[in-house]
């Protein structure tokens, strides 16, 4: 029997497992000759053999300093698929993730000492245990043995350490990197939340026929559904999705099956009570010339280019009368002349509700502004439905509201070509608002100028049925108050001078100067090294499995359900709280206290990437991308840590990835300084934290003044005055 080949590694991946940069890495293939020779790959671009490379780290005392994620992706690697027994399978690995998350952090512990044919003997048990669970995503037909021993150990690890749904994350990513899918993108989990709070009421059971991860069925569930339907084309995200949705909605009834749900529907005599859905776009292949006598398009056959609009005719088509849908889908399925005739019908019939433009950034495709349509089936006998709710939410800024009356909704920004975080909370807020307001009483609804406006069905039944948000809203714009305008317009602008002349002076003070002729260096250790030497203290969310035991005794979110959450995007923005917690936070959940370092777990250029807890900040959560270090004030200085923890370099090395890069937490270094020297080095990060904070503020004000008299200009409200000439 030929041998097994061994997975390749790149030198990227190498720097990964030591924990050291890629320079480290290259300065040991050319000083060291026993360094492994490269085993495939190109001159510029070589891979190493992985077991090769473990060896040389181990004989040179170079434990892994890889995550637990990213040792299970490297044992994934190691052990591979052709010729292994059940740990090549991901279907039964992802029961056992299942299995292991119910285990207690201390159970899940013990597996580290066990043997390796120990070992196997109880991941069978623990998949048996969990067999009837997710019917179809495994057979048990292969077994587990000593040799599956890595996977299975790391597996565990991966489950103690990180929780159940980011261990599902990669076993997913390990399976669709040997398929040819693409486009598999998880609904980021605000919008999923915005998406499952348009639908009114609490809908019992809900479908997603491009369910993907579970994103949107785990939102429903949050809110109250108990059947949760899904179907996926791709095999691995229906078993994973199917896992994932048992371990985070443990009462709810699962069923999640594999297909194309247009050409295949799972499920095709269900009527659910709501449709959840963000199906994949621009897909000319979705079966046009075998479907066009299909009975669900009830409004109309979608064009060959017009995916998008079946997706929402399947939806409709999969609802009881009165049910509600909601799709997220690409702007263009708003005004494409090919979908004009099965828009038309949609408002005519009064099966589209309400269209919400949403920021650039909201979801993939990250540069272009998604929109939420949500539509209701037509009951018999029902009433005529008059008009359609627009609400653009991509109006909406992160933090430049002032408060100062009704026209402050006109100077919320549109997306203005740069990276910026989204303030889900301020675009859920405005959603919902209308949302509710509208279909509460649509005769009544009065909007808010040039961000909600309720349309009547017969002006958009025109010759191109143009469904745009901010092309419908901006008419609103009209109806606002010169004198107001113009009070806040002046009220903006002093605050601006106000903002520039404190900006001017942070930038003025000098608080360094050069190292000499060459740059300053020291030893450095990682954030592990310190945590275990007791200089501070790295808190984690709590496990998954720990998490789902206490809810399904409970039923309850805890008494944290009343704190703020302290997100990303606030530290990059310099903002306080903005995030809401979720009923996955409990008693155990750490809580930020003044002279905590925060630090971002994804990687961006965008905004700043740690900061030191204030005043304002204590009480709050730390919300799930946002790693937590409790200094010991005695032997490292807060602001001090904050700096070199955030900085480029540091946050470049310790990250994993490819399109989005996950900061380990572990692996960031700090250099091995005196107190005494960490305290000049700390104020100067502080007054570079001031420095940032007062440009944010004088950019947000800068061009909230700008917008304010761009519209009040070119809408009528306010006039030039002779001296603009």
């Amino acid at each position: 029997m030929p041998q097994q080949p061994t997975a390749q590694v790149t030198a990227a991946e190498i720097s990964r497992i030591a924990g050291v940069t890629r320079a480290t890495v290259s300065n040991w293939r050319r000083r060291h000759d026993d360094f492994p020779e490269p085993s495939g790959g190109t001159e510029s671009s070589p891979l190493y053999d992985l077991e090769a490379v473990r060896a040389w780290l181990a004989a040179r005392g170079h434990a892994s300093a890889a995550s637990p994620a990213e040792e299970l992706r490297t044992m994934l690697r190691l052990h591979g698929r052709t010729g292994s027994g059940a740990a090549g399978d991901s279907a039964e690995l992802l029961l056992l993730v299942l299995a292991a998350a119910r285990r207690s952090p201390a159970e899940l512990a013990a597996t580290a000492g066990l043997s390796d044919a120990d070992l196997a003997s109880e991941a069978e048990r623990d998949r048996a245990a969990v067999a009837e669970a997710v019917p179809g995503s495994g057979d048990g037909a292969v077994r587990f043995t000593a040799k599956d021993a890595p996977v299975l150990r790391a597996l565990y690890a991966c489950v103690r350490e990180s929780g159940g749904q980011a261990t599902l994350g990669v076993l997913a990513e390990w399976e669709l990197e040997d398929s040819a899918a693409s486009g598999a993108y998880r609904t980021p989990g605000p919008l999923a939340d915005l998406i499952a709070q348009l639908l009114p009421g609490t809908p019992s059971s809900v479908l997603d026929p491009t369910c993907g991860s579970g994103s949107l069925l785990a939102a429903a569930s949050r809110h109250g559904a108990r059947a949760l339907y899904g179907q996926d084309v791709l095999p691995v995200q229906a078993r994973r999705s199917a896992v994932s949705l048992v371990l985070t909605a443990p009462d709810a009834t699962v069923t999640v099956r594999a297909g194309d749900s247009l050409r295949a529907d799972a499920f095709p005599d269900l009527l659910a009570d709501a449709v959840l859905s963000n199906p994949p776009y621009g897909i000319r292949d979705w079966g046009h010339d075998e479907l066009a006598y299909d009975p669900r398009w009830a409004y109309g056959v979608p064009a060959r280019a017009e995916s998008e609009l079946a997706w929402v005719q399947h939806a409709l088509a999969h609802l009881v009368p009165g049910g509600y849908a909601v799709l997220l889908l690409p702007p263009a399925t708003a005004g494409r002349a090919s979908g004009r005739r099965v828009r038309a019908e949609l408002v005519r019939s009064g099966a589209l509700r309400a269209v919400i433009a949403l920021p650039v950034g909201a979801s993939v495709p990250l540069h272009v502004g998604l929109q939420v349509w949500v539509l209701q089936r037509p009951e018999p006998g029902g009433a005529a439905r008059k008009s359609v709710l627009f609400v653009d939410t991509a109006a909406e800024t992160p933090t430049t509201a002032t408060g100062r009356g009704a026209v402050t909704a006109l100077s919320r920004t549109r997306g203005t070509g740069r990276s910026t975080s989204v303030d889900w909370a301020a675009v859920t807020a405005r959603a919902l608002e209308a949302w509710e307001a509208f279909t509460a009483d649509p005769d009544a609804f009065e909007g808010e100028p040039g961000v909600a406006h309720a349309v009547g069905v017969v002006d958009l039944l025109d010759d191109v049925v143009d469904l745009t948000p901010a092309r419908l809203v901006r008419a609103s714009r009209a109806e606002v108050d010169p004198a107001k305008l113009s009070t806040e317009v002046d009220a903006t602008r002093q605050d601006l001078v106000k903002a520039a002349k404190a900006l001017a002076r942070t930038a003025g003070r000098e608080g360094w100067s050069a190292a000499g002729a060459d740059a300053r260096e020291w030893r450095t250790a990682t954030a592990s090294d310190l945590s275990r030497g007791g200089a501070l203290t790295l808190l984690r969310p709590v496990p998954d499995s720990a998490r789902t035991r206490a809810h399904a005794v409970s039923g309850e979110s805890g008494p944290q359900g009343a704190r703020a959450v302290l997100t990303g995007s606030d530290i990059a923005t310099g903002s306080g709280p903005t995030g809401e917690p979720t009923e996955l936070y409990d008693d155990t959940s750490p809580v930020i206290a003044v002279g905590d370092v925060l630090v971002r777990a994804v990687a961006s250029a965008d905004g700043a990437m740690a900061r030191v807890a204030g005043e304002g900040d204590a009480g709050a959560l730390p919300g799930p991308h946002v790693h937590l270090f409790r200094p010991d004030p005695a032997r490292l200085d807060a602001w001090f840590l904050a700096g070199f923890l955030g900085a480029e370099e540091n946050i470049a090395g310790a990250s994993t990835g490819s399109t989005t890069l996950t900061v380990n937490p572990g692996r960031l270094r700090v250099p091995l300084l005196p107190l005494e020297e960490q305290r000049r080095y700390g104020e100067a990060f502080r007054h570079v934290h001031g420095l940032r904070a007062e440009a944010q503020r004088a950019t947000r004000l800068a061009e909230e003044t700008a917008r304010l008299l761009v519209i009040g200009l070119t809408g009528g409200q306010l006039l030039p005055t002779p001296g603009d000439g």
